[in-house]
């Protein structure tokens, strides 16, 4: 064992002592977070123009700051960017990490110092908890990869902008430097299939022992090394025992990144966005991610069944259930009050207090009535997967309200095959019993034939990838949506069809 994975090691039991701490109080900790960002920001502008030296409760709290998105933020935001300073924040923030907004165009999310430690804290500390959990800790002598943004940086009114994953490169620490792959001159290549190029050279002789990223781009550089070796990744990095995931649900990946690397391999997945680090799984035989509650961030969920009434009740920690799906609310010590950051959670484990991402609160398939999420069809196809003999890359859902001729209208699953199932009219049984099983109100349809049972359409192998392509959002932190209750995403993937 050596020196680093020792230190390792023991630094791992002091911040698991330090985590249990806050874990075994959630309530005060939240509590304390709550008044310490509203103490910190009383004289910004934003402070100022919502009470803030007035607010002494949570119910003070909602009647004086409403819930926002991004688009209801702008004109605070837009004057941060503007160079104004104390706007949401005391003085300026350190970094806006850059991202594309569906309706919004580009989107500037400020990431302030204390926001930038907690993010740096909560990466560091998914990890350091692996090693106390598990007790392994030889990886850290291997080579390690983050298929990552470029990390250059520009600079808007003197504040330096770029991808969150890029600003994050910047604070890979010192004891890690030697280890981490690729090197900068790659990382910084704006073009993707260019990119994993040439990190396959860069690695392909390296003693990799830790790979992260978003499963299906990660997918992409296992392809390539595949291809280029004719050797199974967990063959040609024999030390290789540490995926790290966030951004999509890993389970329908899993069966293919298995048989890519010829093995089992543990992982680690992560709740990270560019508004703040909210989660990471701290255990590998339980499921859900632990929600980190002392990393400047205070947490309201309003029930998704309700989130488009006027004024839906806003619930704190305390008040919340398990399994109903919740709109997470978000105030931060980045200066973002009451944020909608659009994603969906369930608590599975209420002691400690852990979640599941259950989607996005505008990513559903309600045509009908049903309102089908991504949780629902993602653990469809993860039970389809697991009684067939079918593997996937890739797969959406969307409704089709106005079939050809006579016929019912139905959901239309996209699916992009790595191998067909030999019984696909099984495969699709197994879906959509499973829908109907998990989904009271697309039973009831489908039981009242207001609709027929699903559809499946393969699209070829690479469908997705030039989809992505063909709309400027090929690798990075670009993510294939799961679900949607139009037909935009499905009929630009039909040009790709099989």
């Amino acid at each position: 064992m050596s020196l680093k994975s020792v230190a390792a090691k023991i630094f791992a039991k002091r911040i698991a002592k330090k985590t249990e701490k806050w874990v075994n109080n959630p309530i005060e900790t939240q509590e304390k977070v709550f008044k310490d960002i509203l103490q910190t920001a009383v004289q910004t502008q934003f402070g100022k123009d919502h009470n803030f030296s007035k607010i002494k409760s949570h119910a003070d709290f909602v009647k004086n700051v409403p819930i926002r998105d991004y688009e209801a933020l702008r004109g605070y935001v837009e004057r941060v960017v503007a160079g104004e300073p104390n706007i949401l924040w005391p003085g300026k923030p350190l970094y806006f990490a850059k991202t594309s907004g569906t309706t919004s165009g580009a989107k500037y999310i400020p990431i302030t110092a204390p926001a930038i430690k907690h993010q740096v804290e909560a990466s560091r500390n998914a990890i350091l908890n692996y090693i106390h959990e598990t007790g392994n800790a030889d990886f850290v002598d291997g080579k390690m990869i983050f298929l990552q943004g470029s990390p250059e940086m520009h600079e808007k009114n003197g504040i330096q902008l770029g991808r969150l994953s890029g600003i994050s490169a910047h604070y890979v620490p010192k004891y890690l430097q030697k280890n981490r792959l690729p090197s900068w001159e790659t990382n910084c290549i704006d073009d993707w299939e260019t990119k994993v190029n040439a990190i396959v050279e860069e690695t392909i002789h390296e003693n990799m022992s830790v790979i992260a990223g978003i499963p299906s781009w990660v997918q992409m550089y296992f392809e390539k090394l595949n291809q280029r070796t004719d050797k199974k990744v967990g063959e040609l990095f024999k030390n290789f025992t540490l995926f790290i995931y966030g951004g999509v649900h890993f389970e329908p990946y899993r069966s293919k990144f298995e048989h890519l690397i010829g093995r089992k391999v543990a992982s680690i997945e992560l709740f990270p966005a560019s508004e703040g680090f909210f989660a990471y799984q701290n255990s590998q035989t339980e499921k859900g991610m632990l929600l980190l509650l002392n990393a400047g961030i205070f947490y309201e969920f309003v029930k998704a069944d309700e989130f488009f009434e006027e004024n839906p009740k806003r619930l704190t920690l305390k008040d919340v259930e398990l399994h109903v799906n919740y709109v997470m609310i978000i105030s931060t010590d980045a200066g973002l009050w009451g944020y909608n950051i659009g994603d969906t959670v369930q608590f599975i484990s209420l002691k400690p207090f852990k979640i599941v991402v259950s989607g996005r609160i505008k990513h559903f398939i309600s045509a009908f009535g049903e309102h089908v999420i991504a949780k629902e069809v993602e653990e469809a196809m993860q039970e389809a997967i697991a009684h067939t003999d079918v593997a996937i890359n890739e797969f959406t859902v969307a409704p089709q309200i106005t079939p050809e001729g006579n016929e019912l209208p139905f959901h239309e699953w996209l699916v992009e095959f790595e191998k067909e199932p030999s019984d696909m009219a099984k495969f699709i049984e197994i879906l959509d019993l499973s829908l109907q099983k998990q989904n009271s109100y697309y039973f009831d349809l489908i039981q009242g034939k207001i609709l027929q049972r699903l559809k499946v359409t393969a699209i070829r192998k690479g469908g997705f990838r030039d989809y992505m392509k063909s709309i400027g959002k090929l690798g990075g932190q670009n993510k294939v949506q799961r679900l949607a209750n139009d037909r935009k995403l499905a009929e630009g993937l039909l040009k790709f069809q099989k």
